[in-house]
C-alpha cells in the first residue's frame, strides 16, 4: 500500500502545528529556509521545508542535483544552521543553540555515514570504532566494548586489528556504519552510503540498514536513486529546495 502527499511550489501552505513535538516525534522541520548570498544573488537551498519524521521510522531524500539534498542533510546534522524556519531534534529546538551545544548534539545525539567511509587509514578498525567515545572522554572500557559489540553486528568481530586499507569496501562500509552506531544516536544519516559500492555489495549494505531499522533505529538516507530510496518506508522528493512529493509505502518486516 502506497499513500502519497503533493506539495504543489505554488501552493505550499505554512505549517499550522505551534506546540513543541509529540514524544516519538525525533525529528520535526517547520517552513525551514537555508538561503546563501552569493555577491548580487540569492540562492534559496532550502525553501519552506516541513517534515515530520517518527521515531523508528526509515526515510529516503531524494532528488536531482542542486534539489536541496545536501543542504537538507546538513541541516539535519547540525552540521548548519536554517537561515529561517524551526527544527527540533529529540525534542530540542536547535535553533536556540550555541556551537558547543550542536557540537554535542552531533557527538551524542547524530551517526553519520558518508560515501566515502572517512575512516583513518592509520588506525585499526578497533580504534576507527573507538574515536567518536574518546572525544566524549568516556569511561575506560566502554570504548572498547561498544566497538567489539558493533563490530559484530555488522560482521566484522574478526577484523577488529585490520587497517582499512586490508579491508574491501563493502567492509570498510561496514565499519563506518559500526562507528556510527558507537555513540548510540537518535537518528543516522547516511549520505550516498552505497555510492561507492558495485551492486552486490551495495545491496549487503542495504540489507544492513534494512536490519538495523527493523531492530528500531531511525534512519535518514540522502540518495539519487530511486531503487535505493525505494527501500524505505518514506520517500521525500525535493526540487529546487521544496518538497515536491512525500510518499508513504508499505514496508512488511524482513
Amino acid at each position: 500500500m502506497e499513500t502519497e502527499t503533493i506539495h504543489p511550489h505554488s501552493e505550499i501552505q505554512p505549517s499550522t502545528k505551534m506546540s513543541g513535538p509529540a514524544d516519538d516525534e525525533l525529528v520535526r522541520l517547520d517552513r525551514v529556509e537555508r538561503i546563501y548570498k552569493m555577491g548580487d544573488n540569492v540562492v534559496r537551498a532550502l525553501d519552506g521545508v516541513d517534515i515530520s519524521i517518527h521515531k523508528g521510522q526509515y526515510w529516503s531524500i531524494i532528488g536531482r542535483s542542486g534539489s536541496g539534498k545536501s543542504t537538507l542533510l546538513n541541516v539535519l546534522g547540525c552540521l548548519d544552521r536554517p537561515t529561517g524556519g524551526t527544527y527540533f531534534l529529540g525534542g530540542t529546538n536547535v535553533n536556540q543553540l550555541d556551537d558547543d551545544a550542536l557540537s554535542e548534539i552531533r557527538g551524542q545525539r547524530i551517526g553519520f555515514i558518508f560515501q566515502s567511509f572517512n575512516l583513518i587509514p592509520q588506525l585499526t578498525v578497533l580504534e576507527n570504532l573507538e574515536v567518536p567515545l574518546f572525544y566524549q572522554e568516556s569511561e575506560p572500557g566502554v570504548a572498547k566494548e561498544r566497538a567489539e559489540r558493533f563490530a559484530d553486528r555488522v560482521g566484522l568481530k574478526d577484523r577488529l586489528h585490520h587497517r582499512p586499507n586490508e579491508l574491501s569496501g563493502g567492509q570498510q562500509q561496514r565499519v563506518a556504519i559500526a562507528r556510527a552506531l558507537m555513540n548510540e544516536p537518535l537518528i543516522l544519516l547516511a549520505d550516498e552510503a552505497t555510492g561507492n559500492l558495485d551492486s552486490k555489495t551495495e545491496k549487503e549494505i542495504l540489507t544492513l540498514l534494512d536490519e538495523l531499522h527493523q531492530e528500531g533505529m531511525t534512519i535518514i538516507m540522502v540518495t539519487h536513486s530511486d531503487k535505493v530510496a525505494d527501500r524505505a518506508g518514506h520517500k521525500l522528493e525535493l526540487r529546487d529546495g521544496k518538497v515536491l512529493k512525500i510518499t508513504h509505502l508499505d514496508r512488511s518486516p524482513l
